[in-house]
């Protein structure tokens, strides 16, 4: 009788499912391609980035692929979750510093090498800007002269003669370039179908930006290096007033952290200019508190897990660890969920 009763549900469900096949859940996946913090390597570790996939469960949430700044071994790290160069749907930068950007040539010379027939790439960064001591940060231009030094020394020409429907003016025939001026409040920076990216302007250095991305499945903030807009305490946080306005309600931050062992109080020696301009791990755990966010992903970890060093500069009682920066978030008020940056590690949303 059971039995019967069982198949007569296995039917009736099969029949319905005949009748009104349902689609596959939406979902957001939120990986870490690189977390290492600042310019020195540590165990081979990438460069800052972070990939942001939008799209159903049944394709593995890849309808729409962006990157979020491309530190050394991005496309490494990108193969290693099966995304070649030339499936990215767009690359967004937060600043141009080298351990956020050195990647974008590689990426962009894999993709003029196998995908020059196109699409080209949606990259997208602050307008230039200029900092106080005279000089001037610009994407623009850092894009303009992506292939240089491989036009120089004469590979372009070398692979052209070899393949000559490649694109003549090198990788940076494959990127279109969208600027965005500087804002306080966030501004709608790139949109496609269900996918909404916005942006503000943040400090750090000139022309710093941090991010959202909004989709039906649920919103990731990137807040790049940002720190708070007055530059040395005292201040109620060293974290950023843009970045915390950008996250309210968001699902996800990602935010680069420093840990407090690094502080001018400490031993290190570590530059003070250089850890003010950062967020300390307890700061952002208090961010994310207030903007009501469950989930908050570390990245860019100044020091790096298990390092006796950054750089230079010793830490007293040897590496940290994984507890050390939870405990720092939770030192902040912070009680939702935190990923202590790994490579690849990741956060995968899925709409009810």
């Amino acid at each position: 009788m059971k039995i019967s009763s069982l198949a007569a549900c296995i039917l009736t469900v099969s029949s319905l499912a005949l009748a009104a096949p349902v689609s596959a859940a939406q979902c957001l996946e939120v990986t870490l391609t690189g977390t290492q913090g600042g310019p020195p390597v540590f165990r081979g570790q990438a460069g800052s980035g972070t990939l942001v996939t939008y799209g159903t469960e049944e394709n593995n949430c890849r309808d729409v692929l962006l990157q979020f700044d491309t530190g050394r071994g991005t496309t490494q790290r990108l193969s290693e979750v099966g995304v070649p160069a030339g499936r990215l749907t767009g690359v967004f930068f937060t600043h141009i510093h080298s351990d956020h950007s050195e990647g974008l040539p590689d990426l962009m010379q894999l993709r003029w090498h196998f995908n020059s027939e196109g699409p080209k790439v949606d990259m997208v960064c602050h307008e230039d800007a200029k900092a106080r001591a005279g000089h001037t940060m610009s994407c623009e231009k850092f894009a303009e002269h992506i292939g240089d030094a491989l036009i120089q020394s004469g590979e372009m020409a070398q692979r052209l003669a070899e393949n000559p429907k490649r694109l003549p003016g090198g990788p940076k025939d494959l990127l279109n370039v969208t600027t965005f001026a500087a804002s306080n409040t966030p501004q709608v920076v790139w949109e496609k179908g269900d996918v909404k990216v916005s942006a503000i302007s943040s400090r750090h250095v000139a022309g710093h930006a941090s991010y959202r991305v909004d989709t039906p499945a649920g919103s990731v903030v990137i807040g790049g290096d940002a720190g708070n807009d007055k530059p040395v305490p005292p201040r109620d946080t060293s974290t950023s007033t843009q970045v915390e306005l950008l996250a309210q309600g968001a699902d996800i931050i990602v935010h680069s952290a420093i840990h407090p062992v690094m502080g001018p109080d400490g031993t290190t020696g570590f530059p003070p200019p250089i850890y003010f301009r950062q967020s300390t791990a307890t700061d952002l755990g208090g961010m994310a508190d207030r903007a009501g966010a469950a989930n908050l992903m570390l990245t860019h970890l100044i020091p790096p897990m298990g390092a006796p060093r950054q750089g230079p500069y010793p830490l007293p009682n040897g590496g940290l660890t994984e507890q050390d920066y939870t405990d720092a978030v939770r030192d902040g008020g912070f009680s939702g969920n935190v990923v202590v940056g790994t490579d690849l590690a990741k956060l995968r949303l899925v709409a009810e």
